[in-house]
């Protein structure tokens, strides 16, 4: 490892963070939204309340980051990265008869060239979803390993629907590890750009591309339909059950420009029940079985995908570490092998949510409050805070929930709480950021709201909806902070104009 930052096993709800002044929740009654396992693994209470992240106050942090703001606990995201790669290279190892494993983190949860870095010095690959991060994964790669990395990338991938020749033909160029081919034209598209890089001399006379194919299993799961990726009526990947799989499948095959290296799935997102992921390693295991009796190619690799899920409020279960991942797949891989009385492939997977998402705050600053009374005698406190769903609309567009503490003082004496909804300033009614929680009844304009598990399909997702800049993404570390993204500016936004 490059740091002193050491992998971590799963945080238990009853576990407490690591000492330091004071451990979350140990000065106030610990509300549901203080689980250890919603935060960085730094998080801690000053003696006056105040939360601090990596060593440094929230004040602290908001004086050179002003809010709203997501705050990325570098050595705690380190760990998790770290952790992957122990399990799978544990579950997976030669010695215990497998063909070894690895993890590639899923770019899309959340990507900058410096939490790239990160990612390749733990032992973890890039997977992934365009352009834009091909070539963000590829200067990630260029400063961990140098410049000759970028055309031997096997450590990054390029998957999604849609690819065109050109994303094809960069993947090809860069010779990533994993282009997982979504589409039968997308055989032509690969086909093609081998040929033109023979041609140039960039590839060798007879050196082929290696595909892996993305398969469709069929397999219900994940928190909401539009992250739920393989079952049938959906724009991912190519039908088992159809027999469109094997068709393409084949089509590689029997190309002289293209090496089939494995087969891919990826079943859904935010999975806390790894039922999903057992039966789906039976039917990508037995495709595989299939294909070498119609191709001759017994498949030496396959990727099992990503989706595990974590905890976003006090209400939700222990997420499934990825020791208990690895072992889950490792077990169902082994037996499926035997039964088809195969040799076991090399096992790779791909973690996005459960490592970026609780290595990530979003600091708000609040800046109204207003009671409404509801039916029945009751009454709702909106808190209003100068961000919303332009850096959050997971909210708006999942339905997903999320949890907040006031982060920076303790509530009055007697101040008790009060059922809450948190919202953002925009347009839309729907700009909620956390749509129920209990938050001190003297909650007032200028205090600091911290959202836990920020660090997926935040920033990555944000935009800028009513010409909002979009937040800054602050590092903490040992009392030290920097910037990972800084933030727009209205500058930024001004020089996209044209002429008209």
């Amino acid at each position: 490892m490059s740091s002193a930052c050491a992998p971590f096993p799963a945080v238990p709800a009853s576990s407490q963070v690591p000492v330091g002044e004071a451990p979350l929740g140990a000065l106030v009654c610990p509300e549901p939204q203080e689980r250890p396992d919603l935060w960085p693994t730094t998080a801690q209470r000053t003696s006056v309340g105040e939360l601090a992240l990596g060593g440094l106050r929230v004040s602290e942090i908001l004086d050179q980051a002003p809010s709203p703001v997501f705050v990325l606990d570098r050595c705690d995201l380190r760990g998790r990265a770290a952790t992957w790669s122990a399990a799978m290279a544990e579950e997976f190892w030669p010695g215990y008869g497998m063909s070894g494993g690895e993890a590639f983190y899923a770019a899309k949860a959340f990507l900058s060239t410096g939490v790239g870095r990160v990612f390749l010095e733990e032992g973890m690959g890039i997977d992934t979803a365009s352009r834009g991060e091909l070539a963000v994964g590829l200067d990630a790669l260029r400063a961990v390993e140098g410049d000759g990395s970028v055309t031997a990338a096997r450590r990054l991938g390029l998957h999604g629907n849609g690819k065109t020749q050109e994303e094809v033909s960069a993947a090809v160029y860069h010779r990533v590890g994993h282009l997982v081919i979504d589409s039968p034209e997308e055989v032509g598209y690969a086909v093609a750009a081998v040929r033109h890089w023979r041609e140039s001399g960039h590839y060798g006379p007879r050196e082929r591309g290696g595909v892996m194919v993305r398969l469709t299993t069929g397999i219900h799961a994940g928190g909401h339909d539009y992250v739920s990726t393989a079952h049938e009526d959906q724009k991912f990947g190519l039908s088992v059950s159809s027999g469109e799989a094997l068709r393409v499948v084949e089509a590689v095959a029997a190309t002289e420009e293209l090496e089939l290296v494995g087969l891919h799935s990826h079943i859904g997102s935010q999975i806390m029940d790894l039922a999903g992921f057992r039966q789906a390693v039976a039917v990508v295991l037995r495709l595989r079985h299939e294909v070498a009796a119609s191709t001759g190619v017994l498949c030496p690799e396959v990727d099992l995908g990503g989706g595990y899920g974590i905890a976003y409020t006090g209400n939700d279960p222990v997420a499934p570490s990825p020791a208990v991942v690895a072992r889950t797949l490792a077990q169902a891989v082994r037996q499926t092998c035997a039964e088809m009385g195969d040799s076991i492939p090399r096992v790779s997977v791909e973690p996005g949510r459960s490592v970026i998402g609780p290595a990530m705050v979003t600091l708000y600053t609040v800046t109204g409050t207003k009671r409404v009374e509801l039916e029945a005698g009751t009454s709702r406190l909106y808190v209003s805070v100068d961000g919303g769903m332009s850096d959050n609309i997971r909210p708006a567009l999942y339905g997903s929930a999320y949890t907040a503490l006031l982060a920076s003082r303790l509530p009055e004496p007697g101040a008790g709480l009060v059922r809450s909804r948190v919202v953002g300033k925009h347009c839309e009614s729907g700009d909620v950021v956390v749509r129920d929680v209990d938050l001190p009844a003297d909650i007032r304009v200028g205090d600091v709201l911290a959202v836990p598990a920020t660090g997926a399909y935040g920033r990555s997702m944000a935009s800028s909806y009513n010409l909002f800049t979009r937040p800054g993404v602050a590092w903490v570390e040992g009392g030290r902070q920097g910037w990972v993204l800084r933030p727009e500016t209205l500058e930024d936004l001004r020089g996209l104009e044209g002429d008209l």
